[in-house]
This record gives structure tokens, sequence and C-alpha cells, in this order.
């Protein structure tokens, strides 16, 4: 008969990072075996690749998103990575698809990236939405003052994508991002990526807390059936 410590220890065992996972212990084995590193990072000591890094994947994505995103990829960065050497000629090297993951699989490296984190003490936000009101003008801040959606997509007033496709888009970027990382990238891009392409702007401390509850607003409603 089982004591109530060793169920304890099973459910604890199966429970990573506030999701369920597949029983299977998160490890770099699939990644290799899927030739995921041909084209990301996954340590900061790395040659940098043509892909997005991952090594702070579990600091930067929802786990809810990014299983799906495994199983069904969909666009992101529509004019490729930066990185990508036939970027700047507008004629990148990868065009995709990006691979797809079975539901078992997609669970597995969802575990595995959520462990990978550089954010040692990043304290959890808890930001209230925008009022109408605040959200228009921090819009504003957004499109005029520091020029975010000339490389991003967002939204118009009308919830249309708009925007610039030299940077990942921000249409789902609520559901996508966690907002402690949206703030920390505000605040210091480079920590994430010293050769980045994202402008290093001082924001004051309202500033960037409010810029960073105007991306976590951008969420794509369910169709209505």
């Amino acid at each position: 008969m089982r004591t109530l410590k060793n169920i304890i220890l099973s459910v604890s065992f199966l429970m990573v990072g506030g999701g369920w996972c597949s029983g299977v212990e998160a490890s770099p084995e699939l990644a290799k075996a899927k030739q995921c590193d041909t084209c990301h990072r996954f340590s900061v000591g790395e040659t940098e690749k043509s892909a997005p890094d991952l090594f702070f994947a579990g600091d930067k994505f929802q786990r809810k998103w990014l299983a799906n995103y495994l199983k069904q990829p969909k666009t992101i960065r529509l004019a490729g990575h930066t990185r990508d050497p036939g970027f700047l000629k507008g004629k990148p090297q990868f065009t995709g698809p990006h691979p797809t993951l079975g539901p078992k699989e997609a669970q597995q490296m969802t575990d595995y990236l959520m462990s990978l984190k550089i954010l040692k003490n990043a304290p959890p936000l808890e930001l209230p939405a925008l009022s109408k009101g605040t959200r228009v003008r921090v819009k504003i801040l957004f499109e005029r003052d520091y020029s975010c959606i000339a490389c991003h997509q967002s939204y118009n007033l009308a919830r249309q994508p708009r925007g610039g496709v030299s940077g990942p888009s921000l249409i789902d970027a609520g559901h996508r991002l966690r907002p402690e990382w949206v703030y920390q990238w505000l605040k210091d891009p480079k920590q994430f990526n010293p050769k980045g392409r994202m402008p290093l702007y001082t924001f004051d401390e309202e500033t960037l807390r409010k810029m960073t509850q105007y991306i976590m607003s951008h969420k794509k409603e369910p169709k209505k059936k």
C-alpha cells in the first residue's frame, strides 16, 4: 500500500513548471534527435545561429502556448530572423514550415524548453489590465514616440494587424510571452541578445510597466462558433 509520502513524491515528479509533463524527465536528447540545435542555440556560449535563441525559453514563453506551437507552428517572424544570412536581402534562407511534433514529443520538448532559464531573480509581475484610456495613451507611445510599430505587428483601433515585419509579430504576445520576460527585455534586451537589433530605450519604471501591460494586452480572440 502506497504511503502518503510516496504519493506526494510521485505527484511532484510529474509536475514541471506548473504543468503536467509526459512522465519522462526533461532532457536535451529529443532536441538533439530532432536537430533543433542546427538552427537554435541552447546555451549562451554557442556560436550564433540563424534562428531565435532558446537558452532562456523558460523565461520567455508561456507553457500552454509553447506546447501548442510545437504541435502546430505558426509564423511569428514574417520576414525571417535577423540572423538569417538572407534577411537583409529580403530572401531568408529559411522560409518554413517549422517542424511539427506529436502530442507526446511536444510535451517532452516543452518540459525541456521550460527548464532553460537565465533570469534567476526576476520577481513575478502582477500587472492589471490597462484601462481603455490608458491603453490609448500607451498605444501612442508604442507607435509614435518609440516607433515600435516600424518593426512589429500590432493591432489598429479596429483590432486588425498593422505594422512592420522585420521583428516578431506581437499579435498574440499576451498568450505567447511571460510578462516578466517582456519587462526584462524592454529594460535591457542586450542581456538576452547582445548583438540584436532591438533598440535600447531608457524607460522610467512607470513607462516600462505600462509598455509591458500594453504588449501583454495583445491576444487573439477565439473564433466565435
